[in-house]
């Protein structure tokens, strides 16, 4: 039996073709998640795509002692759920709960991971605590290009243990994406947007990650100016809860429910994101992008040299390329992005070998 972690909406997105393969190999697997209080998302991805899940223990919210007593907690749940279904690999996007079980439990650990530091160079003071305890302890280690071979070994792995792929993470969900605007008609007749005006999608930081160190106020201290200035509608993609979003911000649309965001994602004029994963989604479906994370991993700073996506951190700036992008004197080119090769049976075959 494999067992899959789930920490976040992306790796369900990013193991969902992962698992079809393994259905169609009739090999079995099960899917556990976590939720908690103010962070519902990775649950309602699960639910809008139709994946059967047991969610079990809490994300533990922003504070280190939440997070530490939460991972505590559910590791010890998680014991019993690896014992009683007899589970004999664990993969992850580098979960560090399943990974310190799975260790303790003599089990093979199969990691994912695409951002093991807060930087897009080999500078370990900003290794991300998610990496420093996980990546020591798998059997295998699974990477996009973007991310040096170098990182991995300076972790403690040996060459043999680090399985590249061909492609940013995105992709493996976003190749046989097909747009329907009568998907998104729905969506814009329910929250009453008028599709005729300049439209910004904005997406906030995961400022409680455990590897944000605050919260940056600059795009939310924007806001007001940009509807202003540009006459545009703003919608918001809430990462937390969405109750203050909507009172501090009544010219927004605040997004209440999950949809499948990729049709969204389009459509806008522009998407102005504080993340990375939908960030990338944006580029790749040629929609200019401006990022407002407070740092700068390998895969930003490839879509940033490949002029898929600029990067500010203040506020002259950003409104300065949005001006750009409205008189339309930025156009993206996903040329690149075309020559990118998918390929699922690899990975799925290197997740079987031994």
């Amino acid at each position: 039996m494999i067992l899959f972690d789930l920490d976040m909406a992306k790796w369900a997105l990013f193991f969902i073709p992962i698992m079809k393969k393994l259905d169609e190999l009739d090999k079995k697997y099960i899917v556990i998640s976590r939720s908690g209080k103010g962070y519902t998302e990775l649950n309602e991805v699960l639910d809008l795509y139709k994946i059967k899940y047991t969610s079990i223990g809490e994300f533990g919210g922003a504070s280190l002692e939440g997070k530490l007593k939460a991972s505590i907690d559910r590791q010890t749940k998680l014991i019993d759920v690896l014992k009683h279904n007899n589970v004999k690999k664990v993969i992850s996007g580098s979960v560090v709960d399943i990974t310190r079980v799975a260790f303790g439990l003599g089990i093979p650990i199969y990691n994912f991971y695409d951002i093991p530091l807060s930087d897009y160079k080999t500078n370990f003071k900003k290794a991300l605590p998610q990496a420093r305890l996980t990546i020591p302890l798998a059997t295998k280690m699974f990477k996009p290009f973007v991310v040096p071979d170098e990182v991995f070994l300076r972790f403690g792995l040996e060459s043999e243990q680090i399985v590249e792929y061909n492609f940013i993470d995105p992709l493996i969900w976003l190749k046989d994406f097909k747009f329907d605007k009568n998907y998104l008609n729905i969506i814009y007749k329910k929250y009453n947007i008028n599709r005729d005006k300049f439209t910004i999608l904005i997406r906030e930081e995961e400022y409680k990650s455990s590897y944000v160190d605050k919260k940056y106020p600059f795009l939310y201290d924007s806001l007001k100016e940009i509807y202003r200035k540009f006459d545009a509608n703003i919608i918001i993609i809430p990462r937390y809860e969405s109750d203050y979003l909507k009172k501090e911000f009544t010219f927004a649309t605040i997004l209440e429910e999950k949809i499948v965001l990729q049709h969204l994602l389009q459509d806008v004029d522009l998407f102005i994101g504080g993340g990375g994963t939908i960030n990338t989604e944006a580029c790749f479906l040629g929609t200019p992008t401006i990022s407002t994370r407070s740092f700068i991993s390998h895969y930003d700073k490839w879509q940033i040299d490949n002029n898929l996506m600029k990067w500010t951190n203040n506020k002259n700036e950003l409104l300065e390329f949005i001006q750009q992008i409205k008189n339309k004197q930025w156009q993206i080119d996903t040329k690149i992005i075309d020559k990118m090769d998918v390929n699922v049976d690899n990975i799925v075959k290197e997740i079987l070998k031994d």
